[in-house]
């Protein structure tokens, strides 16, 4: 399921393609493209929910940081997202590209997916997901991008 969603935001999603397209017309794409039935509607299903729990998201929110709040994970949450994944959430409602809101999405999304192994780099395509669906929240998504692909260059002195 989560190689179907990194697939659909690389392909249809952030080039930029028709995403409005039939769903059997998607499934039928991504049949083809080697993905099983389950997970393209495992995907297919994350997705809408994604989308569900954008129509309660404040659009208007400020980003701002309250160091005297904290976030409490789970028994479940703190086995799916080890130290470094919190801590990188931690990080990021810190410098301002995700709030609260976003994080508890974020979690959600995460604790939805269908898989057994989750490692920083998997979350971080999730973020990049989610931020990128949420209209009004470009400059986070920037930001993210550029964390997560600034990273990967090399730096010559």
């Amino acid at each position: 399921m989560f190689d179907v969603l990194i697939y659909l935001f690389e392909t249809y999603i952030y080039n930029e393609l028709e995403v409005c397209i039939d769903q059997d017309k998607l499934t039928d794409d991504l049949t083809q493209a080697g993905f099983h039935q389950d997970d393209i509607f495992n995907a297919l299903n994350w997705l809408e929910k994604l989308i569900d729990l954008q129509d309660g998201i404040d659009r208007t929110f400020i980003l701002h940081s309250d160091s005297l709040t904290m976030r409490i994970y789970t028994d479940e949450e703190s086995h799916f997202l080890d130290t470094d994944c919190r801590g990188f959430l931690l990080f990021l409602e810190q410098i301002q590209v995700l709030n609260f809101e976003t994080r508890e999405m974020v979690i959600d999304r995460v604790m939805a997916l269908d898989i057994t192994e989750f490692n920083l780099d998997d979350l971080k395509w999730i973020i990049l997901i989610i931020l990128f669906s949420i209209p009004g929240y470009e400059n986070s998504y920037q930001k993210m991008e550029n964390l997560v692909f600034e990273k990967n260059k090399l730096h010559i002195h």
